[in-house]
């Protein structure tokens, strides 16, 4: 089968991300360590890899390219995380697939659609459940690099399990979601990415009297804003946008207001902060937002963040960052203020309920009344790698926020 494979090459990820900083609105495969392969795959392969008798064979049908993707590729990945991950792998982890091969006893037949969850937690890697995983918070399991399975907390990270970035991929029944019948896959695909924002919400919903800002208006804050709407709250949102398209989604998606890359000033006034000009660093705020949902996760959304919260706000961490040098953290004290941040998905309290966070994200999209228009904007076939990425790194360029790879030709 054809698969998206990349290889650990620390000279290259180094290349990756000194060209990343110099060019980024550009991708460049020759200096990424991945390439479209030929590798076998059948249920023999999967036991060489040490993948039992229970584990699925899906034939992928659509997979979408993250965030996450891209920082491997631009050599953005924190340092800390190589532990967690185990190499070579088969790219993607958003994937939409018809089962080919379904055990006895697994619960699935051949045909049927599933989305998967690509988190690895200590049931799927064969071990007792971590304090985490007997809450169902697998999201921050801690046995990501222990038991059957080698180190990686999901598919995608894996070497493994392969990735959705390929004509077919294995997954455990407990990873599977069916997809409703009326659900075409291109809203599927872009469950993965509703789960990854509906988490943070679900753990730091804001009163119905709070104003947040949701900094960042790719398909994960599109998802943040949308996802405040499908819970009920009914909190002020302050969408911070960089792109007119992105904007009119997020005005689309339920945001109340939208700043198009907002001064300092700007962003205060918006949420009814006072500004206090300062000799050096911008100014600073007093008052300000009750939450801050950083969907992007740069040295200067972190600092943005932390300037426009008001005394004992909460700050959280969605879009996934490493390093933030230089960023100025004595709001955190002065205002005694909460850090937090969101990995994955597992479980969140809805309706006086614990609720499976995919599960309720596929439901929420299946909703005929949750705006979904425009969220998917570019499809390709997988031999197009090199276009599709250049797609994403170029968001001004191209307008995409959701693309994902078509294999169903």
């Amino acid at each position: 089968m054809l698969a998206l494979v990349y290889r650990k090459s620390v000279p290259r990820y180094l290349a990756s991300a000194g060209a990343g900083k110099l060019m980024r609105r550009r991708f460049l495969p020759a200096l990424a360590p991945v390439a479209l392969r030929d590798i076998p795959f059948d249920r023999s392969t999967l036991d060489t890899r040490g993948l039992g008798p229970e584990w699925l064979i899906l034939k992928v049908r659509m997979c979408g390219i993250c965030g996450s993707d891209l920082n491997l590729l631009r050599g953005a990945e924190s340092y800390l995380m190589e532990p967690y991950g185990s190499f070579p792998i088969g790219m993607g982890h958003e994937i939409v697939a018809e089962v080919v091969d379904a055990p006895d006893g697994s619960g699935f037949s051949a045909g049927e659609r599933v989305v998967v969850e690509p988190t690895l937690h200590c049931a799927i890697r064969g071990l007792p459940p971590c304090r985490f995983c007997q809450q169902g918070d697998w999201n921050l399991c801690e046995n990501f690099t222990d038991g059957i399975l080698p180190a990686g907390p999901g598919i995608g990270f894996n070497s493994a399990t392969g990735g959705g970035m390929a004509e077919a991929v294995a997954a455990h029944p407990l990873q599977c979601l069916r997809v409703p019948d009326s659900m075409p896959d291109e809203t599927a695909v872009l469950a993965d990415a509703m789960a990854s924002a509906l988490q943070p919400v679900l753990e730091n919903r804001p009163a119905d009297e709070d104003t947040v800002i949701v900094y960042g208006m790719g398909v994960i804050g599109q998802f943040l804003v949308r996802s405040l709407r499908a819970v009920g709250s009914r909190a002020r949102v302050v969408a911070v946008a960089r792109h007119r398209f992105q904007a009119e989604l997020a005005t689309a998606g339920g945001a109340d207001q939208v700043l198009m890359s907002p001064t300092r000033r700007e962003l205060g006034a918006a949420v009814g902060a006072r500004f206090l000009p300062t000799t050096l660093a911008g100014g600073n705020l007093e008052g300000g937002a009750d939450i801050f949902y950083d969907c992007v996760g740069s040295p200067r959304s972190l600092q943005e963040g932390l300037v426009s919260l008001r005394g004992r706000g909460r700050y959280v961490m969605v879009g996934t960052a490493g390093t933030a040098g230089g960023v100025d953290i004595s709001s955190l004290w002065f205002r005694e203020l909460t850090m937090t941040g969101s990995v994955y998905y597992g479980h969140g309290e809805y309706n006086g309920e614990r609720r499976r966070t995919y599960e309720l994200a596929l439901e929420f999209l299946g909703d005929p009344a949750f705006p979904t228009s425009g969220l998917l904007t570019h499809t390709y076939p997988l031999p197009e790698w090199r276009r599709a990425f250049q797609t994403v790194f170029d968001k001004r360029g191209s307008g995409s926020m959701k693309v994902a790879f078509d294999m169903r030709g």
